[in-house]
């Protein structure tokens, strides 16, 4: 066995930081150990966690699953929408302060949007709009449960918010929404005049061999684990969200509001990518960690497509991700050059005790001792 590893170079970075193979090997034994444990005291079907070290070595370890296996990543999926907006940016193809009316203005549904002609691209970007979450208003969500083969469109899911008095005046506070998302995505395909997955996977999950990354457009998909939904899940559901292989709703309804499938592997390589920002320009990246106050934990911020939190290790910029009966985390710490990601098999959090950040912290800080 060589005795030092060879270094899995990911795009736009030059840290190369060299670990010994005994050294990875113990720390991948200790991590193991440390996910078996506490899979067992919380009690849930599965967990996964990966990490890609500054050498750019990848340690990936699950306990009641494959590491391979893959779970739906909720809202971490709006990075590659972003992502996707800052590169029109960069071209010159979309200007993060143009009204959205400008692009959406002659749709005959938007001028029932709230603060339809105040908001900018950058409100969608950051949750600045005063737009509502469209998923609890109407019957979506038991139109979701009684009907789970129907196909949604984005403007059906923005309908539900449509004509309804805004949550604020448009920049002057936070409030996170799938909704300014899935407007987002719809402003992307009006300049580009193409289908957003299709870019998304030609730009950066192909060049970027995200192969366990694709978007959730069906009910059955491949080497997905089965989450449980807990008691108190918005959608009203409880137990396995699995039934014979397909999933009790259809996450295509998701779209630019999250939208794909992954494991930890993919998930803790695309936070180095995209939160790095080496294919940035330095202004553009500069914007794109620029925060705004939100009301998710002390001190929390949030930028493009971006949680700004603080942490034992330094300032993190990551995304959680929640769809019924699954919990995700994807954090990359520019103080250590490190990026994590984690995912449960469950939203219960009466079991879990705690938020899945606890948990990706717990792990990212026993990465941390071996780079120290």
């Amino acid at each position: 066995m060589k005795k030092l590893i060879t270094c899995l170079v990911i795009a736009g970075l030059s840290s190369f930081t060299v670990f010994a193979q005994k050294t990875i090997d113990q720390l991948k034994t200790v991590l193991q150990q440390k996910i078996d444990s506490v899979r067992q005291a919380v009690d849930i079907p599965s967990m996964a966690f990966s990490c890609v070290l500054p050498s750019g070595e990848q340690i990936s370890v699950s306990s009641g699953m494959k590491v391979e296996q893959r779970m739906l990543a909720g809202s971490t999926g709006k990075t590659f929408f972003a992502s996707l907006a800052l590169k029109l940016v960069k071209e010159g193809k979309l200007s993060l302060d143009e009204k959205v009316s400008h692009y959406l203005g002659k749709e005959p549904w938007y001028s029932k949007v709230q603060n339809a002609e105040t908001i900018t691209v950058r409100m969608l970007m950051n949750h600045t709009t005063g737009i509502e979450e469209y998923y609890g208003l109407g019957n979506f969500i038991e139109t979701c449960i009684s009907n789970p083969d129907k196909q949604w469109t984005p403007e059906e899911c923005i309908g539900y918010t449509l004509g309804r008095p805004p949550l604020f005046p448009a920049g002057t506070d936070w409030g996170y929404a799938d909704t300014n998302y899935l407007i987002l995505g719809l402003v992307i395909q009006s300049v580009t005049k193409k289908d957003a997955y299709k870019q998304i996977d030609e730009h950066f999950i192909k060049p970027n061999k995200l192969a366990a990354t694709e978007p959730s457009v069906k009910r059955d998909l491949k080497d997905l684990v089965t989450g449980v939904c807990g008691p108190q899940t918005p959608f009203k559901l409880t137990g396995p969200v699995l039934v014979d292989g397909k999933m009790r709703i259809n996450p295509q309804m998701e779209w630019a509001g999250g939208g794909y499938i992954s494991n930890t592997v993919d998930l803790a390589r695309w936070a180095r990518i995209y939160y790095h920002g080496a294919a940035l320009s330095d202004e553009i990246r500069t914007q794109q960690r620029t925060g705004i106050a939100a009301k998710t934990g002390k001190s929390h911020q949030y930028g493009f497509g971006m949680q700004i939190r603080p942490s034992a290790l330094g300032t993190s910029y990551g995304h959680g991700g929640w769809f019924p009966g699954y919990l995700t985390e994807m954090d990359y710490f520019p103080e250590k050059n490190l990026s994590v990601a984690i995912q449960l098999s469950t939203d219960d959090f009466q079991k879990i005790k705690r938020a899945p950040r606890f948990y990706e912290m717990f792990f990212a800080t026993e990465v941390s001792k071996f780079l120290n």
